[in-house]
């Protein structure tokens, strides 16, 4: 039985992790913008993904600096960092790694020796994904999902933590392959990036037209974030917010009770269970670096439409009406409002 001493170690001890994480946040963001200019609501949900243990895909027109921001983050996390270049030619074995058989000199024997690919780190930039066809971009579903590799019948696991940090230009751009049902599922976000403002624009002048060079100091660890991960899954729920949460992702089905004539007449396949297992971790994170330490309605709508926007497939009414999966969402924000504040 524990003691009130006990009690209060355990409180005292949970309340430093809990300021530790704040100042890693803050230094992490600190660090982040001496390179990058704006996009604060892109970078808030990158390391939600990264304080999660999910995956993280951004989608923005070439120059929007979605490549520089992945590499600025992972320098300032002090984990192994790899990075894919995804091209047409691309081949599944170049991502996963593969068996070449090796001669042993001094017995004249063969023998099978695997090659780690890139895909062997803990944070994985996969640049321009949608410019490889889904027979590569398929090589990472078993990653994502299960942190292993099956490589010839051998399950070989990846360190730990594992994120994959996507990024692509919009599919209507020659020369992409949208990515499949199955791979999108697997990003708790997609981020959008947008154009930066006129003043941001002539920061981002100022900062990459001079000798200034900003050098990353690293602020954390992989064991550390591993633990900000267990910390984030401990911040409670409340049931009423928990109903919200599946309420609302089953209302994207158009086959649900609760789904809006719209959704019946533009969607055609609606958000998972596992939409709704991200929502809830996101804003269990999202709270947390707010201070909080319970969720609220308006951390389930802040995160809402970028868990859910590559999750919904619309049909041929919406393209010919041209509404987007944002519209879709925004609608049913708005449609289906919380019953009151957690």
């Amino acid at each position: 039985m524990a003691t009130f001493a006990d009690l209060s170690s355990d409180a005292n001890q949970l309340q430093r992790r809990v300021e530790r994480f704040h100042i890693v946040r803050e230094r992490i963001l600190s660090q982040v913008h001496r390179v990058i200019v704006g996009q604060e609501e892109v970078l808030d949900q990158i390391l939600i993904a990264l304080f999660v243990g999910g995956h993280c895909l951004m989608t923005g027109m070439p120059g929007t600096a979605k490549t520089l921001m992945v590499r600025t983050i992972a320098e300032t996390l002090g984990l192994e960092f790899r990075r894919i270049q995804f091209t047409p030619d691309l081949m599944p074995s170049d991502i996963t790694g593969t068996d070449i058989i090796e001669e042993d000199f001094a017995t004249g024997h063969r023998k099978w020796t695997f090659v780690p690919g890139p895909i062997f780190g803990n944070i994985l930039l996969a640049d321009e994904i949608n410019r490889t066809p889904p027979k590569t971009q398929s090589a990472l579903l078993e990653a994502m999902q299960e942190r292993s590799c099956t490589v010839r019948g051998h399950i070989y696991p990846l360190p730990a933590p594992f994120f994959v940090l996507a990024t692509q230009n919009p599919i209507e751009l020659e020369g992409t392959y949208p990515l499949p049902e199955a791979q999108l599922d697997r990003f708790l976000f997609n981020a959008r990036l947008d154009y930066l403002s006129a003043d941001d624009e002539l920061k981002v002048l100022s900062l990459t037209t001079s000798t200034n060079t900003a050098e990353m100091t690293v602020v954390t660890s992989a064991e550390e974030l591993l633990d900000f991960q267990q910390l984030v899954r401990m911040v409670p729920i409340a049931d009423s917010v928990a109903r919200y949460v599946v309420d609302l992702v089953r209302a994207t089905r158009h086959k649900s009770d609760n789904a809006p004539d719209f959704v019946k007449k533009y969607v055609s396949y609606g958000g998972s269970v596992r939409a709704a297992q991200f929502i809830v971790l996101a804003a269990k994170a999202r709270a947390l670096s707010r201070m909080r330490y319970h969720v609220s309605y308006e951390d389930i709508l802040s995160l809402a439409i970028p868990v859910l926007r590559h999750r919904i497939l619309l049909n041929f009414h919406a393209e010919s009406e041209r509404i987007d999966a944002d519209e879709i969402l925004r609608r049913l924000l708005i449609d289906l409002p919380p019953k009151k504040e957690a």
